[in-house]
């Protein structure tokens, strides 16, 4: 490894390429002894066995030139902990995890990546400060892209930020909400932010970039392998305030960010959907399961931010409810009325009898329901008038 300038991001820039993300023990030790002691280390076949293993035969190559020179004709950057735009408060979580032995396997580990390839125009730190996940099923069904679309058009209009994996189904239409209302988007990938994955959103990811960005642990030209996917998970939940699963099976992709989500302490949110679809058996899995931090039932824009929002500024309004002329009505105003006939009409006494109140409580009460247009005198008695049958509730 050559040193210069510029060697910490050089040695950050082969350290993602020879060592796959995920290893608590090589990020610790890129902690404890620097990224360019590390690199340099494992460049020379000179570091702990544990750690050198990792590496394989990755540790011969130095490609980490070439790797920033591909990035920088693309209009890419390696984003690195040095520097200013770093989303340093967001990562934290995954540091207090790797802190706390949160960590699991290669493809479940919570642990902080050593560097960030970003493309696009958005400063990275700034793209994700008031963000929120949205993630769900490939096999979507028009409900759910629907409700994707719009929860991440509403966010988007609130300033917010939405973040997703760019794959086929809710990924798309969260994407897609979040360019139609005209703000930026992140999607983080699980290969080379130069190679668009699935190939059919090419378009889409060239759209991403006019305002938005593209993120990946991997370099440039890294291919998006399986494993990776599941690493790639973590990275979603963590940049975000809280992960809304819109659509997804009993096992998915979306399933493990949501429980990367609540390990990372981040707030929870799953959309309900038709209790016959297959594809909402994982949201509604999330809402049923007994934990200290059950996921949040959400259905629109608003709520979601009323739930990773600022404390008390963010509050949705409660949901309109339909008013009737019945809503205003006295207890014995409503017995009158119910007990008025449709066709011929009956006397306030024969009211009384049905309504069970006395006859000067039906003449104190038939005033007020003949100008609210709910009862009418025959000329021989009242009866109720077309407005008072289509009341909520009201009979004849």
């Amino acid at each position: 490894m050559s040193c210069g300038g510029d060697d910490v991001r050089r040695a950050r820039a082969w350290l993602t390429r020879a060592v796959e993300p995920g290893s608590p023990e090589l990020w610790r030790w890129v902690e404890e002894v620097g990224p360019v002691a590390a690199a340099t280390a494992l460049h020379r076949v000179a570091a702990p066995p544990r750690l050198q293993a990792l590496a394989g035969t990755r540790s011969g190559e130095d490609r980490s030139g070439p790797d920033l020179d591909r990035a920088d004709r693309m209009g890419a950057r390696l984003v690195v902990p040095e520097d200013d735009e770093w989303p340093a408060d967001e990562l934290h979580c995954l540091t207090v995890a790797t802190a706390q032995g949160h960590t699991g396997d290669r493809t479940t580990a919570l642990v902080p990546p050593l560097g960030l390839w970003v493309r696009g125009p958005a400063r990275l730190d700034l793209a994700v400060d008031r963000s929120v996940a949205l993630v769900g099923s490939r096999a979507s069904t028009a409900y759910g892209e629907h409700v994707a679309a719009d929860l991440a058009h509403g966010l988007t209009t609130r300033g917010w930020t939405t973040v997703s994996g760019g794959a086929f189904g809710i990924d798309a239409a969260a994407h897609r909400g979040a360019l139609a209302a005209g703000g930026p988007t992140v999607v983080v990938l699980a290969c080379g932010v130069d190679r668009p994955y699935p190939a059919g959103h090419a378009t889409l990811f060239d759209r991403v970039l006019q305002d938005g960005l593209l993120v990946s642990e991997w370099p440039p030209g890294c291919a998006p392998l399986r494993h990776r996917f599941l690493v790639r998970n973590r990275l979603i939940a963590a940049l975000t305030r809280g992960t809304v699963v819109v659509e997804a099976a009993a096992r998915s992709g979306a399933q493990a960010t949501a429980h990367r989500a609540r390990s990372l302490g981040k707030v929870l949110m799953a959309v309900p959907g038709p209790v016959t679809s297959a594809m909402s058996v994982g949201c509604h899995q999330l809402l049923r399961e007994e934990s200290d931090r059950p996921a949040l039932l959400v259905t629109s824009a608003a709520e979601v931010l009323e739930a990773v929002g600022r404390l008390g500024a963010d509050l949705t309004d409660p949901a309109p409810v339909a008013t009737g002329p019945r809503d205003d009505l006295s207890d014995v105003a409503r017995r009158v009325l119910d007990a008025c006939p449709v066709r011929t009409g009956v006397s306030p006494d024969r009211l009384a009898a049905i309504a069970g109140c006395t006859g000067l409580d039906v003449l104190r009460v038939l005033p007020a329901l003949e100008l609210a247009g709910l009862v009418e005198w025959t000329g021989t008695g009242w009866r109720v008038t077309g407005e008072g049958r289509s009341a909520d509730g009201a009979v004849g």
